[in-house]
């Protein structure tokens, strides 16, 4: 039997991180609201579990609401940091914190009222109601500590592993998880009399369950770079720029220099930010690349069809070009049709391959008013070879952008010419 009980838990683990991961990878899609409400109802079904649910495995008692379920939240907690940023995961955590208080507040009240007898005898247990809201408020206070330090130490941990991305998950979970192990069963003990063996096979089932999601993640994380899903809209690998600079964070939650029109940075943001980003990104010895990306015929929409629909179709490409970001990226239009996309650790021929992707995104998403794909022209430039400095790095991108649009727009130009999509650069 307690082999069994390995094969389900086993199962469990799969279910839970393939499902949630799904939610939150198809976000732009679904709306980031789905993974969140999933997140949320599953608090209840976890803690109870955790109270009253034990199996035996090999290796000791435990509880799949701990082991498998709440050390898959924290674990989801943490792959929606890397994903997003420390203002959307404060959102499910303050969430969870204040919606236990109201159960117990709640609960409190609804122990003053004269029930009615139901068929059967059956009556609500008041007192299990309130034991479950206090233990939820107690785990989700856990939780909120071990979200904390599991960011923290993820961030310290990438300065001398900052490529094994997979590394680092799975040691933040496994440190986080066993202060967690500990400090729960210190009130199931107090609550519940919860015998030493829980203590420690809970430990064991959540550093498995920790070698269970690592791998998974890994999975994740190549399924995510070869694009075999729908195209990413931040990439993991280059998760460590958001997770160093954190005054990035602050600067993109703030909507001053957001351009009213289409959402994304405006010319006078990419100006302070860019020379900055720059710096940085050759401090660290990485290329910096730089497209500029024009609309092709652009005046004739706002000529045919009014500047209303020409507005339509500038938001629909900025949205095109925003999904296509990584994290790092900085996105900005850079005035009427022109958008310029900075992007750190990317070289001259990754640029280019990006360059095109874009392109080709553009034309099949982003229609003009008569039903036709938009077509862009895009210029590229790559520092340091093509110089260190904003002004260089633009100058140059620009005069590219000049040729693609005089050699037949719905192109892609870069330092040794056009390129062509079957891989070939022409000079």
């Amino acid at each position: 039997m307690p082999w069994l009980n390995l094969c389900l838990f086993l199962l469990e683990a799969v279910v839970y991180f393939s499902v949630m991961t799904a939610f939150l990878h198809f976000r732009r899609a679904l709306g980031l609201g789905v993974f969140l409400a999933a997140l949320g109802v599953m608090h209840f079904m976890e803690t109870y579990l955790a109270a009253v649910f034990y199996v035996e495995l090999p290796f000791g008692t435990v509880s799949p609401g701990s082991s498998v379920f709440f050390a898959g939240k924290l674990m989801m907690i943490l792959l929606l940091y890397i994903k997003e940023d420390a203002a959307t995961v404060r959102q499910p955590i303050y969430g969870l914190l204040l919606g236990n208080l109201l159960t117990v507040g709640l609960a409190q009240i609804l122990q003053a009222h004269s029930a009615v007898a139901l068929p059967g005898g059956r009556s609500a247990d008041m007192g299990f109601l309130d034991e479950m809201g206090w233990l939820m408020v107690w785990g989700t206070s856990i939780l909120y500590l071990d979200s904390i330090g599991i960011i923290l130490l993820y961030e310290r941990l990438g300065r001398w592993m900052e490529r094994n991305i997979v590394l680092r998950f799975a040691i933040s979970g496994a440190v986080m998880l066993t202060f967690d192990q500990v400090a729960f069963y210190t009130v199931l003990r107090i609550l519940l009399d919860a015998p030493i063996s829980v203590l420690f096979g809970g430990w064991y089932a959540k550093m498995l369950a920790v070698l269970i999601y690592s791998v998974l993640f890994a999975v994740y994380l190549r399924l995510d770079q070869t694009r075999t899903w729908f195209n990413p809209t931040r990439e993991i690998r280059d998760i460590f720029n958001d997770l160093t600079f954190r005054e990035r964070y602050q600067a993109l939650l703030a909507k001053a220099g957001v351009d009213s029109l289409t959402g994304v940075f405006n010319r006078g943001r990419f100006e302070a930010d860019a020379p900055d980003l720059i710096r940085e990104c050759f401090g660290k010895g990485r290329a910096v690349s730089m497209l500029i990306i024009d609309a092709d015929h652009f005046k004739q929409i706002n000529d045919q069809f009014g500047h209303q629909r020409g507005d339509t179709v500038l938001k629909e490409l900025a949205e095109c070009l925003g999904s296509g970001a990584r994290a790092g990226d900085h996105l900005s239009r850079f005035g009427g049709e022109e958008f310029v996309l900075l992007m750190c650790g990317t070289d001259h021929d990754d640029a280019i391959q990006r360059a095109e992707q874009l392109r080709n995104d553009i034309s099949q998403r982003v229609l003009r008013p008569e039903g036709q794909g938009l077509t862009v022209s895009i210029g590229v430039a790559t520092g340091p070879e093509d110089g260190r400095t904003l002004d260089v790095l633009l100058g140059r991108a620009d005069e590219r952008l000049y040729h693609a649009k005089n050699s037949g727009r719905d192109s892609v130009y870069g330092r040794l010419g056009r390129f062509v999509a079957d891989d070939r650069l022409a000079g």
